[in-house]
């Protein structure tokens, strides 16, 4: 059976953007979605849609959609009922019949209104946003096929270059996710049987569809700087081509995809050997696949005097499915994320790489679990990614860190910590009041800024995303010892701290990863480590290039059990987690 991603429901207020409620069944869920991504990615920028505090006669919306929307199609149905019609009768069916079945057939799809018209068109979707957001600039949308994210993010660089904008919100939109997309997708066919885009898999077999909504806001580096924005991550080249005179018209080609990378390239001015990341196309199709990695495979080997796997190789496709026209601004925004969070983020669904990744005589290795992304000497941190489309059309765009620093805390939002203190029972109320985990979430940041680690009676509970918090609330009233699933408990004035740390033997490759990967405190012992070490970064040692194969993993284990790498790592394990504990 087919699988596929698809976006929950979403409680949309149109008043919120001026909409009138009896026209949204004539508005497409996509015009609807862009609204919402495009004033959140304004809002991280610090341009509040509220405010008349910025200039935005020339901010622009460049986004990439693909053909006609999913709205097109119950409209387009209901045009055919005069066929359906003749048909019923010519079957010999009582006119009277007939006439209660098309009625029944008419209730099942979207009738045509004033407003259906520009809901069921692309370009309104960018029109949308900067007609309600009141954006002087230009506004489109670009069609691209798959690769439309990348070919919007394109025209808006472009945009920025000329002077043309100031700003440009750009990105991709696609919920068209229908039983007709997944026909196109089955008839080509690209879909995969079992239901999973097992991306750079040996036994991939085709790709599962998703939809999704990604935007991102750009400006010119130095308009950023001057104007205190926070810059995520610098966007230094972005490559295109075409494939000319392919196979077919939807096969993928090596060789155009090799000169939108060289492309990309020769405009940053950089060297492949200084990317450490690639999101990847990767749609799960094993041809496809392995015409990617040896397309890039073959520019990185060819302008790079570095030898063996350097880059960490993955695709978001195989968490979220292939999202069409907004699949460039997923990859875009997971390197733009891993470069910010100083994280190289996993790929999922690879039992046994593809042979070509296997032998390990290209440039990368698969990235099949997160790890801390430990700075170079030589550069800064840089990630690329690749977008192609139907059509034959290629897109590689090459991505800085913004800053050096690891600085934020990258917070899941699936844990909390709700702490109390002096009548800890009293203190437990806001929680128990809670009704949702985002009032969960607000209650226990609010309790950590009040709790008094000098006071008679503390108390901690330790709360998970999808926990019964009122359940573990009861539950701590009554307590009188500590721990106990999770609640922490301790009365009478606080002591001297006395702190155990494990010792040699308790070492294993990836110990203190997610604390690495999450806290500053925890990532920046590992880089004074680093720095300290003679030969071989420790972290390379704690967090090796992911393996696949057991015996790779038993070298792996053997050797961090060495003695001259065991208590060093343990070390910087043990600091890295002070670090953290010292934070709370």
């Amino acid at each position: 059976a087919y699988k596929g991603g698809f976006l929950e429901t979403y409680d949309f207020d149109p008043s919120e953007f001026g909409l009138s409620p009896n026209t949204l069944e004539a508005t497409d869920p996509a015009q609807l979605f862009a609204l919402v991504a495009a004033k959140m990615a304004l809002a991280d920028a610090g341009y509040s849609v509220d405010k008349e505090t910025w200039d935005r006669s020339r901010v622009s919306c460049i986004l990439g959609v693909t053909g006609a929307l999913e709205l097109v199609i119950p409209l387009g149905a209901r045009l055919s009922l005069p066929k359906w019609r003749k048909a019923i009768l010519a079957a010999g069916v009582t006119p009277a019949q007939a006439e209660d079945a098309l009625a029944r057939m008419s209730d099942e799809f979207v009738p045509w209104q004033e407003a259906s018209f520009p809901g069921l068109l692309g370009n309104v979707i960018a029109g949308r946003v900067a007609n309600r957001f009141n954006l002087g600039g230009t506004n489109c949308v670009v069609d691209a096929a798959c690769g439309s994210s990348l070919s919007a993010m394109h025209m808006a660089s472009l945009e920025l270059q000329t002077g043309r904008a100031k700003m440009v919100i750009t990105g991709g939109v696609d919920t068209f996710n229908d039983i007709f997309m997944y026909t196109c997708f089955t008839k080509t066919p690209a879909l995969s049987t079992s239901g999973h885009a097992k991306s750079f898999d040996s036994k991939a077999d085709g790709t599962t569809l998703g939809e999704g909504v990604g935007m991102v806001v750009l400006k010119r580096l130095d308009d950023a700087v001057a104007d205190g924005d926070t810059v995520h991550a610098i966007l230094r080249g972005l490559g295109t081509s075409s494939d000319g005179r392919g196979k077919s018209i939807y096969a993928p080609s090596a060789g155009g995809q090799t000169r939108a990378i060289e492309e990309a390239y020769r405009l940053s001015g950089l060297s492949p050997d200084t990317v450490e990341l690639v999101e990847a196309h990767g749609t799960g199709t094993a041809v496809g696949d392995g015409i990617e990695v040896e397309a890039i495979g073959g520019v990185y080997k060819k302008n790079s005097k570095r030898d063996g796997s350097w880059c960490a190789l993955g695709s978001v496709k195989s968490m979220i499915g292939h999202t069409k026209a907004a699949a460039g601004s997923a990859a875009f925004i997971k390197a733009a994320m891993a470069l910010r969070h100083k994280v190289l983020p996993p790929t999922i669904k690879v039992t046994e790489p593809l042979p070509i990744l296997a032998s390990g005589q290209t440039p990368f290795y698969l990235s099949l679990e997160k790890r801390p992304w430990m700075a170079s000497k030589e550069h800064p941190r840089r990630a690329a990614c690749s977008a192609l489309g139907f059509g034959g059309t290629n897109f590689h765009a090459i991505l800085e860190e913004g800053s050096s620093a690891k600085t934020e805390t990258d917070w899941d939002a699936e844990h909390e910590l709700f702490a109390v203190s002096g009548d800890c029972v009293a203190g437990l109320a806001p929680l128990t009041a809670a009704r949702n985990w985002d009032e969960v979430r607000a209650a226990c940041q609010a309790s950590r800024v009040s709790f008094n680690p000098s006071a008679d009676a503390r108390l901690v509970l330790a709360l998970e995303r999808g926990s019964d918090w009122k359940a573990i609330a009861e539950k701590a009233k009554a307590l009188k010892s500590s721990p106990i699933d999770g609640i922490f408990y301790g009365t009478g004035k606080p002591g001297k701290l006395g702190v155990l740390f494990p010792g040699q033997g308790a070492q294993y490759v990836g110990m203190s990863r997610d604390l690495v990967c999450a806290f500053p405190e925890a990532f920046n012992a590992l880089s004074e480590a680093d720095a300290a070490s003679e030969g071989a970064k420790l972290s390379s040692l704690m967090f090796p290039h992911p393996a696949w194969k057991p015996e790779q993993k038993d070298a792996q284990e053997k050797d961090l059990r060495d003695t001259s790498v065991a208590q060093p790592a343990l070390g910087a394990a043990a600091l890295a987690a002070w670090g953290v504990l010292s934070r709370f």
